[in-house]
């Protein structure tokens, strides 16, 4: 326990650069290559949280002026991801979720019911947080807390594959998979909602992307000048002087203008160790595919994420006030609005309209999942809180909390609704459900693997 919490303290940006120049030298690479891929990793992290740290601090008094003087107050506040975070690692679940989870990651690659080496562990924390919900829900117990987050672990790894080559081919990011249950979790919403919408007659037509948009609009469609545009709005609607709604327009325009000057360094550093890695499998490996799961964080900085983003900010919190039955109202979180598009893209092909119509209708069931999960999530933040101390937990008083980030989650949700509501019929399909899917991904594994080895012998009698 007291390694893993160790190394969770030491962050992304410290560990990364330790973990991809151990990667880097193991498959061969020159020590120096692999230390500078791994620092520009942990570089990009650095700068992520600088820029994230900069929308959250100069957003928070804005938007929580909103909810006052248009008495938006509801009964849920928005703790944000910190009280996730501290509720899933101040548990007995999460002390030891990471040896855990990468113990059956090995597992299902030996078995052969996932591809993905999950080493993005800063965000086990979501498996962990589910986990320790359930825990609370059950009066402390930690075999039905670790059954939560083994389930979800599992069911996102096989996600993780099943998007990989989707997600490959339109970030042109080879060998990289996102094994992070957030953001996996809006993929069912991609292919429910994008098959309906093009049963639509005439949608089609409305194939707009974020260049197509700047051809239509100019420079208004740029994501720097928008994030001036709906920052300055923010601030007029927060009743702030001059001075503070050009501030804040400026500031938000430098987050939309950073954030993929930023994540080029993510991709600076994966480059080289994703094509050694590939060039070492299809060596070593005849026929088979390893895929490196990594934080969505890589491609956050995308125009289509960016746009739709900025435009959903202002959009969700007013369909918070308004859906009848809702009690959260949305303001910390929207800093991880961006994390909600990385897997939504792939299967949109960009598509503005129909990416933001899939964004709205996933956060708008995402906030009564958050309303529905509120008391229990209370109960494991004000245990937290009572035991550690950790301020991040603390529930204001007269509130209940939430956050978008994990609570809203798909997967999260549906796994700690089925066993509060229906427990042992609720365990027994999930059990059903994680099963299944990885028996589908074993065999699509074994398939490609057969597939490839043909290719490969076919090619070698050919020469």
């Amino acid at each position: 326990m007291n390694v893993f919490s160790y190394i969770i303290s030491l962050g992304a940006s410290v560990m990364m650069p330790i973990l991809f120049t151990i990667i880097g030298v193991c498959i061969g690479m020159k020590f120096g290559k692999a230390l500078k891929s791994g620092l520009y990793v942990g570089v990009g992290f650095v700068g992520l949280g600088i820029v994230t740290s900069l929308l959250t601090t100069n957003f928070s008094d804005p938007l929580t002026a909103i909810s006052q003087i248009y008495h938006l107050q509801l009964n849920v506040f928005d703790m944000g991801w910190p009280a996730a975070a501290a509720v899933a690692y101040n548990t007995a679940v999460g002390a030891l979720i990471i040896p855990i989870c990468l113990g059956i990651n090995f597992l299902m690659l030996i078995t052969k019911t996932t591809r993905t080496v999950n080493i993005d562990l800063w965000n086990y924390w979501h498996f962990a947080f589910i986990g320790a919900v359930v825990y609370f829900v059950f009066d402390q117990s930690l075999l039905w807390g670790y059954f939560a987050a083994i389930v979800c672990y599992m069911i996102t790894l096989v996600c993780a594959d099943l998007t990989a080559d989707r997600f490959q081919r339109y970030y042109n990011l080879p060998g990289i998979s996102i094994p992070q249950p957030f953001c996996q979790s809006f993929m069912p919403f991609a292919l429910a909602i994008g098959w309906l919408l093009e049963k639509i007659p005439g949608f089609s037509k409305l194939d707009l992307d974020a260049e197509g948009m700047k051809c239509k609009f100019g420079v208004l469609a740029e994501p720097l000048v928008l994030g001036v545009i709906v920052g300055m709005l923010i601030a007029l609607a927060a009743h702030q002087d001059v001075k503070g709604v050009l501030s804040l327009g400026v500031i938000m325009g430098a987050v939309m203008e950073l954030i993929p000057r930023i994540t080029k360094l993510f991709i600076d550093g994966l480059m080289p160790i994703s094509d050694k890695t590939k060039e070492v499998v299809d060596r070593r490996f005849k026929g088979k595919k390893v895929h490196i799961g990594m934080s969505p964080a890589l491609v956050i900085g995308h125009p289509t994420t960016l746009v739709c983003s900025l435009i959903l900010i202002p959009v969700i919190i007013a369909v918070a006030v308004v859906v009848p039955g809702n009690q959260f109202l949305p303001l910390a979180s929207l800093a991880g609005m961006f994390y909600l598009f990385p897997i939504v893209l792939p299967y949109t092909k960009g598509n503005v309209v129909k990416t933001l119509i899939i964004g709205l209708v996933a956060l708008t069931i995402g906030l009564y999942f958050v309303t529905d999960m509120a008391p229990d999530f209370t109960k494991a933040a004000s245990a937290v809180f009572a035991a550690t101390g950790d301020k991040a937990a603390k529930v204001p008083d007269g509130f209940e909390a939430g956050s978008i980030d994990f609570a809203s989650s798909l997967f999260g949700y549906t796994i700690y609704a089925l066993m509060k509501y229906i427990k042992w019929i609720g365990a027994a399909i999930l059990v059903v459900i994680t099963v299944a899917l990885m028996l589908v991904n074993r065999r699509l594994i074994v398939k490609d693997e057969r597939l490839a080895k043909q290719q490969i012998n076919n090619n070698t009698e050919s020469n």
